[in-house]
């Protein structure tokens, strides 16, 4: 008997032999043997008193954890990272400004800082928003309606720390560190809500109404999306946020709003923030910093917008959470929100992470994938692997394949959020996809792009066959 967490029948343990019910490609043979199958399956930690052995790691750490052992750690400049969410951070792109190589520290910022951010950066990032989104609306956005917290997921853990008891829904696939927050709190339910490949992945107005309808009061959801590349706009949004509006929370996570490539890359960014009507009466949470689209994951700065209630709440829980973020880098964050400084920023980031879209695209098609859904947004490829040989045909078994070309990519299987493992993954719909990060610069893209193609092309040839099936050409 194998010891599975994942796809097995539940109640003997035994694993399933039928075909998914969401996959077009049967389970293989090496889900059973194969080693990174039994890392993933056993995923979690070893005994000890007080730890809570089941804790897995996330999807990213995983993935490098299982990286490590094939050297990353001794040599990572030999590898192509197409597994960790972030985006270049050199100062090479045109006509993007500088970041700081060195910041002046205050006496001030010697001190702690206030749990909910200094009131300075607070009010550059409501000005930030007035003037992108809310420019001739009565309703404006003060400091007060924003909290400053020590990078996104505090962010995310706070707002869920203060949530009442309730209903939550979520959408699958999603950002994968999503499932230990929706999975430690317990003052609300978390109800996965699945998207569907045919239909892009797209969250419809209805889906929403239907899921408050049936009780929820929160919803939550990346947008744009993590890890599809999907953008919910207007007029869809504003439906959905006029739906929301009196019977739920709408907590909008917008860290890549300004990976938007819907508007000619004219430096438009996506925000909930255009569709509120009172910014203290409407319940949408925004979420957003400087980690992706001011490229600086390492300061570990970001915000929440919202209504002042809930910035109260949302800024004394980081007492006891957190203890805020670093009071230097918030002082030295001011300056680089200026609007017009922003807006010149982003024209320049859309289009050349654009370029590096269209880059992997092009090559990877030219390797016999099939990528029915072009991203519009983030920096990520949710790449199909229907119809590529068996031996690699789905996320985990391509994970390990490419680790031996030194390439690094995420298992969409992660992306199936499972809080408190409360569902069996046999039949998830996320088995044959992997994650591809076009957020590294452009020479490891192509040395990564490289790597995929002696993986696919290895493999097609020892199973003698065309990676495509003329069945999954069809299915389209």
């Amino acid at each position: 008997m194998f010891n599975r967490k994942f796809s097995i029948n539940r109640h003997t343990g035994v694993p399933k032999p039928e075909a998914r019910r969401f996959s077009v490609g049967e389970p293989l043979q090496s889900e059973a043997q194969s080693k990174t199958h039994r890392q993933f399956r056993n995923a979690g930690h070893m005994p000890h008193a007080g730890l809570d052995a089941s804790r897995a790691s996330t999807g990213v750490v995983w993935c490098t954890e299982r990286a490590i052992e094939y050297g990353f750690l001794e040599e990572p400049e030999a590898w192509a990272n197409l597994g960790q969410g972030a985006p270049e951070v050199e100062d090479d792109i045109a006509g993007c400004f500088q970041r700081p190589k060195s910041i002046e520290i205050s006496l001030a910022g010697r001190e702690y800082g206030p749990t909910a951010g200094i009131k300075p950066l607070r009010e550059a990032v409501a000005n930030l928003y007035n003037t992108m989104h809310r420019q001739g609306k009565e309703s404006q956005y003060t400091w007060e309606n924003v909290a400053i917290v020590p990078g996104g997921r505090a962010g995310l853990i706070r707002i869920a720390a203060v949530l009442g008891n309730s209903y939550l829904s979520f959408f699958l696939p999603d950002y994968t560190a999503y499932n230990e927050m929706l999975s430690l709190f317990k003052n609300f339910a978390a109800i996965p809500v699945p998207l569907s490949e045919d239909d892009g992945y797209h969250i419809h107005p209805d889906k929403i109404a239907e899921e408050i309808s049936r009780g929820s009061s929160v919803i939550l959801t990346s947008n744009p999306r993590n890890p599809t590349g999907r953008v919910v706009r207007n007029p869809e949004l504003a439906e959905i946020q006029a739906i929301c509006r009196g019977r739920a929370t709408f907590v909008s996570d917008e860290f890549y709003s300004g990976y938007n490539y819907t508007s000619d890359c004219d430096g438009s960014t996506i925000s909930a923030a255009e569709n509120v009507e009172d910014v203290n009466e409407d319940d949408v949470l925004i979420i957003d910093g400087l980690t992706k689209r001011f490229r600086l994951p390492g300061w570990r700065i970001a915000w929440i917008l919202g209504p002042k209630e809930y910035i109260k709440a949302i800024g004394s829980c980081g007492s006891y959470l957190d203890g805020g973020a670093s009071h230097p880098f918030q002082e030295a964050s001011i300056p680089m929100l200026d609007p017009t400084l922003v807006k010149q920023e982003m024209i320049c980031l859309q289009r050349h992470f654009r370029d590096k879209r269209d880059y992997v695209v092009d090559r990877l098609c030219g390797m016999g994938f099939i990528i029915r859904i072009v991203p519009d947004s983030t920096f990520y490829l949710w790449l199909n692997l229907e119809g590529l040989p068996g031996p690699i045909a789905d996320g985990l078994n391509f994970f390990q394949a490419c680790l031996e070309e030194k390439v690094i990519v995420v298992p969409g299987i992660f992306f199936d959020l499972n809080p408190s493992m409360r569902r069996d993954l046999f039949d998830s719909s996320c088995h044959h996809f992997v994650r591809f990060s076009y957020g590294p610069k452009m020479e490891t893209l192509k040395k990564g792009c490289d790597g995929i193609e002696r993986v696919v092309t290895k493999y097609r040839t020892s199973v003698g066959g065309s990676a495509i099936e003329e069945s999954v050409l069809d299915k389209s």
